[in-house]
């Protein structure tokens, strides 16, 4: 039973490479019409947009640094047409052992050999890139919202559930048990923050097949990395609850992105392993924009 995995759609959204179709005029008078804008037109614009990313946006490399109880484990990630491609680089702030390089590196010669690997990744990324749409498209008319005020030149909104809002599917039934806040690019039109949480119990079967528990949560916020791309910089997801014959179940994700560095669009997966496989471009992607450097991640033993 994959529901909690739902939830990683909800937050995914942000993960791909984002384009704008128009940026407005950035004079004080757009910027005062955007801010006045009705909040569910406003919304319906970001979500076209957010739904339309992929029409044309660059492809990017970045750290990935995840955190976990058992420790932290940073990846180099590359964006291809056919899904992401990672290699882990570091464990708790060390650089893999050989058995670790060694891992790895048979991980990916099989993804590069197998067809029948590569057509299970590229099947699982288009499946997460449906259900990334069909939860966006949710959002205008699954929700209410009420202005919470203007900050740092953001459009600060709350959001609750719709009560005539009919749901028809597992997706609306978790998404619409939730409320909490969102922040927008008023200007331009991008989703820059998202936080929520669940108001109540979700049951499937009447509790039956499984049930999410009250008080699961989200947060995600996002970073302007081009005149008119955003990338996904932190993501924080933690739910809990129990599928069918009583199988505890729990989603557990912190992520922290960086060093974003543009790389050719329309990459196969082979031609972004080979990226991968540059080692030259780990001393220029701190200079590319990103935040943390790899040397600044790597403690001394």
């Amino acid at each position: 039973m994959r529901v909690v995995w739902i939830f990683t759609g909800i937050l995914a959204a942000a993960s791909a490479g984002c384009f704008a179709p128009a940026e407005a005029a950035e004079t004080p008078e757009a910027n005062g019409l955007a801010m006045n804008e009705p909040a569910t037109k406003l919304v319906r614009e970001v979500v076209y947009n957010e739904l339309h990313d992929h029409d044309a946006h660059g492809f990017w490399r970045y750290w990935v640094e995840h955190r976990s109880a058992k420790g932290t484990r940073v990846e180099e990630q590359v964006e291809t047409c056919d899904g992401p491609v990672t290699r882990a680089v570091l464990s708790n702030g060390r650089p893999l052992d050989e058995q670790g390089k060694q891992l790895e590196e048979a991980r990916l010669r099989e993804l590069l050999h197998s067809p029948g690997e590569q057509a299970s990744h590229r099947q699982a990324y288009h499946e997460d890139e449906n259900r990334i749409g069909r939860i966006l498209t949710l959002l205008p008319d699954a929700f209410l919202f009420e202005d919470a005020g203007q900050e740092n030149d953001l459009r600060h909104m709350r959001f609750r559930p719709n009560p005539a809002y009919s749901m028809r599917s597992i997706e609306a039934h978790i998404f619409h048990a939730m409320k909490g806040d969102l922040w927008l690019d008023a200007r331009m039109k991008r989703l820059v923050r998202l936080n929520g949480a669940l108001m109540e119990n979700v049951d499937f079967g009447f509790g039956l097949f499984g049930r999410l528990y009250k008080g699961g949560w989200f947060q995600m916020q996002r970073t302007r990395v081009s005149a008119t791309e955003w990338k996904t910089e932190r993501l924080e997801v933690h739910m809990n609850g129990r599928a069918m014959l009583f199988r505890t179940i729990a989603r557990e994700t912190s992520e922290v992105r960086s060093g974003f560095e543009a790389v050719p669009p329309r990459m196969s997966l082979e031609q972004g392993m080979r990226v991968l496989e540059d080692k030259d471009a780990a001393r220029t992607l701190a200079a590319a924009g990103g935040r943390v450097a790899p040397a600044a991640l790597v403690k001394s033993k």
